[in-house]
């Protein structure tokens, strides 16, 4: 036990240069908080003392601002920055050394009964203000952006960033022996990129267009068909 709560504390050393010393961790993170209360919790859940768990939960939540559901598997090395708003559903399961930022939804998309929630992989990190949703799962070592809705399953060494999130590969996996994938500075921006493609589409199509105009004044007829009849601009 003593083992475990070591690893809780360097965890937040490792991904959080805002860590001062021993006792700030202790006396000022809440999500290390929210994962011990957890852990006492889901012990409760899992030795048939269900209400009594639920409740601890609901006692976190209270000082925390982070509900974790009993049910929810979480893997050693949680890392909760911030916190505030952090939502974990029933049937979701977290890997090792998970990172979520505040306002992330690991949430459900069914009222049936059964696994709902998501699956996050070994080394995943979750960006402020993130949505997944549903029994996907998202593999090993990926990423997703801020504010991201994420409802499709994407393998490891992904990046996922967008509403609906759209998946990307790394150039460069990454692997249990790098430093934790935090740099959010990095992240592809999708509708830049779309905008810039489109630009320079109609950039190329109106040098074909001047291409084949023999006089400036002259435009190339436009035709099309209205009311049945063809017509010529």
């Amino acid at each position: 036990m003593l083992k475990t709560l070591r690893r809780d504390v360097q965890s937040v050393f490792d991904r959080d240069p805002a860590a001062r010393s021993v006792w700030e961790v202790l006396l000022c993170y809440p999500g290390l908080y929210a994962v011990w209360g957890h852990r006492l919790s889901r012990w409760l859940w899992t030795h048939h003392l269900k209400l009594l768990g639920r409740y601890v939960s609901q006692i976190m939540r209270f000082f925390t601002g982070i509900e974790i559901h009993p049910g929810a598997k979480i893997g050693r090395g949680l890392f909760i920055d911030h916190g505030m708003g952090v939502v974990i559903g029933e049937t979701a399961e977290l890997g090792e050394e998970v990172t979520l930022y505040h306002t992330v939804t690991l949430g459900g998309t069914s009222l049936q009964k059964g696994k709902r929630h998501p699956t996050l992989g070994d080394r995943v990190t979750v960006g402020a203000g993130a949505k997944v949703l549903g029994p996907i799962e998202i593999g090993c070592d990926s990423r997703i952006g801020a504010n991201a809705v994420v409802v499709k399953s994407a393998p490891s060494n992904s990046v996922i960033v967008g509403v609906p999130g759209q998946i990307i590969s790394r150039t460069r996996p990454h692997t249990a022996k790098d430093r934790p994938d935090l740099e959010h500075a990095s992240m592809p921006d999708l509708v830049g990129v779309t905008l810039q493609s489109l630009i320079a589409r109609v950039d190329e199509l109106e040098r074909l267009v001047e291409g084949h105009v023999e006089h400036p004044d002259v435009h190339l007829p436009i035709k099309g068909v209205w009311h049945g009849e063809d017509f010529v601009i």
